[in-house]
């Protein structure tokens, strides 16, 4: 192992250090989002039945967004555990957690494969899928469904790597997935003139070389974290805290999916497919808006959590002050384009003047609380990095189902008018994120506080 760079975390200047780490974490999230992209543009352009097929595979998006969020649960709140562990200077215990987490990872993998295979059906129609579209959807998913073990450990193992300070190698193992997607779609779908299961062997192709590359180094001399083989048994008492870690990002992210479909399923209902059409485009927005939000909290999370585990309280506060600004400087600019640019964001996503006249008008509403959602993400992200399970996964519940999907259906019945009632569905969101906000600064203020002054008695005592 390279000591110097778990060592930085605890001595290079919070600025330097954080940008070094968030770069390439926020690279890897935009990249990562390239997937499914690269796959939806390949098969849009498939001759004959390309709008068809695109249409299924859509449906397979929320499957797949929660076989994503499983790797958050499985492995992701383990690197965070890792990293206070390293700081508190317990290698072999974080090692541990490593070698657990790689087994859950592959554990919950063969079981979704087994879910995915048995029951691809019924959940796609169930999340949308028609008697037109069911069959691409099928074929996709099930050959999807083959390669969940490759995206568990791919995506949940990478974190232990990030955790470790090494953001330029957890990048490099999304740009090889990616990379390697856009060549074998091309290959498979123009060459081969495989179709759908084309796009899908090439995703579980590339998902595949990510997790080989992810475990090769988690295997090699320059990582301080190794996997050993001693540590493959499932200890409970260790890995259940790493479960309920990773519970947080796991409810923020199974749960797109569903909010989702409460969204289309209301918006339908008072604004017809225009209002679905709008939603479309603002969601596509928000998600891939977000990624650079959710790298720079990433980036953050290994400096944060290893002096935590350090007790060097003085550079939680300095990183998480810096991680708040640079987020809300982020969030701030993303609002600013939402208001007084719509019109020409909604333009990247149809050509359409009517959808994007209504997009513009929904934008407005829908991002309206956007400025001070990178408070949220700060203040949430810094929760799990410090180990708070209970908190961190009570603020994840709150914003996605206790306020925002009740509202999506509520709001509508304050209204009379279709167009009114239409403009109170995107008025959840907003609404949802203020309360949300405002809940978990206030949180945040009494519980960092009250944690910084713990983390300080025992050098005080010392001291005495």
């Amino acid at each position: 192992m390279n000591p110097n760079k778990t060592g930085d975390l605890d001595s290079q200047g919070i600025g330097k250090l954080l940008l070094r780490l968030a770069l390439p974490t926020i690279t890897a999230q935009l990249v990562n989002a390239l997937y499914n992209m690269v796959d939806r543009i390949y098969i849009g352009h498939i001759p004959v039945v390309g709008k068809t097929a695109l249409t299924g595979v859509g449906v397979c998006l929320s499957l797949i967004m929660i076989i994503s969020a499983f790797a958050a649960l499985t492995a992701m709140g383990g690197a965070t555990r890792a990293s206070i562990l390293l700081g508190k200077g317990q290698r072999d215990t974080a090692e541990r957690i490593l070698g657990n987490c790689v087994t859950g990872s592959v554990v919950v993998g063969l079981v979704l494969t087994a879910v995915f295979l048995s029951f691809s059906r019924p959940l796609l129609l169930a999340f949308g899928a028609s008697e037109e579209t069911i069959v691409y959807a099928v074929q996709y998913m099930k050959i999807y469904a083959l390669g969940t073990v490759f995206v568990e450990l791919a995506l949940g193992l990478n974190a232990f790597i990030t955790a470790q300070g090494f953001a330029s190698v957890a990048m490099i193992s999304v740009l090889i997935g990616a990379v390697a997607n856009m060549i074998l779609d091309a290959v498979l779908i123009l060459v081969f003139n495989m179709g759908v299961a084309g796009a899908a062997l090439a995703t579980i192709i590339s998902q595949g070389l990510s997790a080989l590359w992810v475990v090769r180094f988690l295997l090699g001399r320059k990582t301080g974290l190794r996997i050993k083989k001693e540590n493959l048994r499932l200890d409970w008492k260790l890995y259940a805290p790493c479960l309920a870690l990773g519970m947080s990002p796991f409810v923020m992210q199974s749960t797109e999916g569903v909010i989702s479909v409460c969204f289309n399923a209301s918006l339908q209902k008072y604004g017809g497919d225009l209002a679905v059409g709008a939603m479309t485009i603002l969601s596509s927005v928000m998600q891939f808006s977000m990624l650079p939000l959710q790298g720079l909290t990433q980036g953050a999370q290994p400096i944060i959590s290893y002096n935590f585990g350090a007790g060097n309280a003085d550079r939680v506060r300095k990183t998480f002050r810096l991680l708040l600004l640079c987020s809300l400087a982020y969030s701030v600019s993303l609002w600013l384009v939402a208001m007084l640019l719509p019109d020409l964001v909604a333009r990247i996503f149809t050509p359409d003047g009517t959808l994007i006249a209504y997009g513009a008008w929904a934008m407005r509403i829908y991002m309206a609380a956007s400025l001070i959602f990178g408070a949220q993400i700060a203040c949430q992200q810094t929760f799990i990095a410090l180990g708070n399970a209970k908190v961190s996964l009570f603020l994840a519940v709150l914003r996605k189902i206790i306020l925002l999907i009740p509202l999506i259906f509520i709001l509508p019945l304050f209204f009379r008018q279709g167009a009114e009632q239409a403009m109170a569905v995107f008025l959840a969101e907003p609404v949802a994120d203020t309360l949300a906000v405002v809940t978990t600064g206030c949180t945040f203020a009494i519980l960092f506080r009250k944690t910084m002054k713990n983390l300080e008695e025992p050098a005080c005592t010392q001291k005495a």
